[in-house]
Parts: C-alpha cells; structure tokens; sequence
C-alpha cells in the first residue's frame, strides 16, 4: 500500500509504498477514506517533537474496517469508523479519575509497525499513520460512527474538531455572554471559535498573524478579526468594557503567542493553550503579574475530551446540522498532493487540507 513517509527531520517527504502486518489478536485493518492534515503532524518533521524514522505521517482521519484479528468484538468488517490517536486504558490512575485524556498509556510520538518496501523498520504517528492507503490499530483505536456521515467531516472528528470543541465546552466551560479571544486559526482554532459561538460567547475575536484570515474567521462564526501586531491588546479591550477578555485559547504553540493571550485577558479570566509546543521554548511570566492578574493558565489536552463518549456525540451535531464543519475544511488533495499541503500548512495558508486516498 501507499503512505506519506517522512525519513529525517526537515526533509521533503515522499509517497512510498509500505508493508503492513496483518491484524494481529485485538487488532483492526482499516481502509482510509479521508485524512486531516494536523499542525502535530507538521511538528514531527520540523524538530518540534522528536521522531523516530522512516515515519507515516498522519493521525486524523476515518474509513472503512476491512479486516479483524481474533478477539475484535468492537467492531466487523464493513463499519465506518473514525481513529483515536489516544485510546484510553481505562484502568490507570488518571483513568479512574475520569481524566482518560492524561492516561499513562498515550503520548508516545510514534510506534513502530511494519517496513518500507525496501525492509526498513516502519514507524507511524501516534500509533495510526494515517496518512495512508490503510492503517493497523488496537480495536479501541477506532470509534464506530453512523455510516451516513461523511468521510471527510469523520475526519476531523478525531482530532480538530474533538480538540477545539472539548477544549471550550470541557476545558474553559465557556458561558453564554462570556467574551472570548482565539489565535491561531487553523483548522483546530476555527474549531475553537465556531464551538465558542455554539456556546454563546460574545464577543468571539478570532486573532492571526495573516489578513488572509479574515476571511475564514467570519463563516466560522467570528464577530471580529483581529490581526496580531502592536495594536491588538487595545483592539481587544476596546471590544471587552477595557478590560480584556474572559477565555483567550491560543491554538499555535508558542511562547509568544502565549503571551499574546495572557495579555489578552482580563484580570480573573483564563488562558486556554491548545497548540502543542517545543520543549525549549519556554514562557516568561512576571511572578508581580502573575499574583496581580490573578489570571489561569492551563492547557487543554485532547480537548479534556474521552474520545468514545465526544466523538459520536459531534457525529450527531453533524448529522443533525447543528455542527456545521464546511468553513474549517479549505482544501481536498490526493495523497500525492499531501506534501504540498504540508507545505502550505507551513507557510500560515488555509485551515484544514483533507486527504482522500
């Protein structure tokens, strides 16, 4: 079969063929039908998280079961199914705890699994590498939804969707008439500004570094864009009664960004980090500010979302038409096309490229 391999950190990446095992006891073959293009797939091949290689790139997708191992009572063959990349196992501390997006058992970069065409070991994104003809996974790597739903809105259920959406009802617990500021408009900060309006927030201020933008941050449901230069703590607070927001979720990743939030928000309100960072970019805060803002920082991992109970819940907004997931999709390619995609992603353009195999 035919994946998206990446083989060194900063390389071109190359569409190879691969070898798969067959599904082993517990273990499901599924056909892709439709993959995101995730801003955490761009950070494997940029040095921001560490990787080994060669690398399937790709986590966020859904398609067809094709083949069960022993065992598999989950799911049969011919069930649509959208991929966790963060299966739960339901028995370590943080499970128990009913925190299963912090279970022991997630947030290994990448697992190895079956060999290049040439016989070198195989490694694939947060266990899925999805960004592939087919992917094996553990039967509770995959969240049986309706077949009705389409692949592509499937897709990015499993990550975007799931990370921006749980991240303002589950995380920030955003209130109607709270305010709310977003950076970062990818297709995980559309997520974000789209679940903040469902909510009721207003004003929602959708914030990027491109006018380009703009454009997308209104069908999401942004009541104003904002351009991140010297002048947006005064334009947010000339929006928010001077005072600054209640929820700032920055959705990119960075210190400073990070500190575009924090500045953001008003004395008592909260900073929301969804974007995933490099470990040596490191936040600088005032410890005078720190006690005089009394503002929260945390961070929103997965949404603070249980993959089996959210996914199938937003399947049915889809269905339904209450979730509406158009704006955050603004390009469809091939698998051949993936590594231009990448390339736009790098370069700010656009929300979300999906990939139909």
């Amino acid at each position: 079969m035919r994946a998206l391999v990446a083989r060194a950190t900063g390389g071109p990446l190359w569409v190879e063929d691969v070898e798969l095992p067959a599904p082993g006891p517990g273990e499901v073959r599924v056909a892709v039908r439709a993959a995101g293009v995730c801003h955490s797939d761009l950070s494997m091949v940029n040095g921001t998280l560490a990787a080994p290689y060669p690398l399937v790139l790709g986590h966020e997708a859904a398609g067809v079961v094709v083949g069960t191992g022993a065992g598999v009572d989950r799911v049969r063959p011919g069930a649509h199914v959208v991929l966790n990349w963060a299966p739960p196992c339901r028995r370590c501390w943080y499970c128990g705890r009913d925190e299963p997006w912090l279970c022991e058992r997630t947030g290994s970069p990448a697992a190895a699994r079956g060999h290049t065409a040439t016989g070198e070991a195989l490694h694939v994104t947060l266990g899925l590498g999805a960004l592939a003809e087919e992917v094996v996974v553990p039967q509770d790597g995959v969240i049986p939804v309706p077949a009705g739903l389409p692949f592509e809105a499937a897709a990015l259920l499993g990550c975007a969707v799931l990370t921006g959406v749980g991240a303002v009802r589950r995380t920030a617990q955003v209130a109607p008439g709270d305010s709310v500021a977003v950076i970062g408009l990818g297709g995980v900060g559309l997520s974000v500004v789209s679940a903040a309006r469902a909510a009721g927030a207003d004003p929602v201020l959708a914030i990027d570094v491109s006018p380009a933008k703009a454009g997308l941050a209104g069908p999401a449901g942004a009541t104003d864009f904002l351009l991140a230069d010297d002048t947006l703590s005064r334009a947010v607070r000339d929006r928010t009664g001077g005072r600054g927001v209640d929820h700032a979720l920055e959705c990119v990743g960075r210190a400073a960004t990070i500190r575009t939030a924090w500045r953001a928000t008003r004395r008592g309100g909260q900073v929301i980090v969804v974007g995933m960072g490099a470990k040596d970019d490191i936040v600088g805060l005032s410890a005078l500010d720190i006690f005089h803002s009394a503002r929260t920082l945390r961070s929103s991992v997965y949404g603070s979302s249980d993959p089996d109970r959210d996914v199938p819940e937003l399947a049915r907004a889809v269905l339904d038409g209450t979730l509406d997931l158009a704006p955050l999709i603004t390009d469809r390619t091939t698998l051949d096309g993936a590594p231009e995609a990448f390339a736009r992603m790098a370069r700010g353009e656009g929300a979300r490229t999906v990939v139909l195999p």
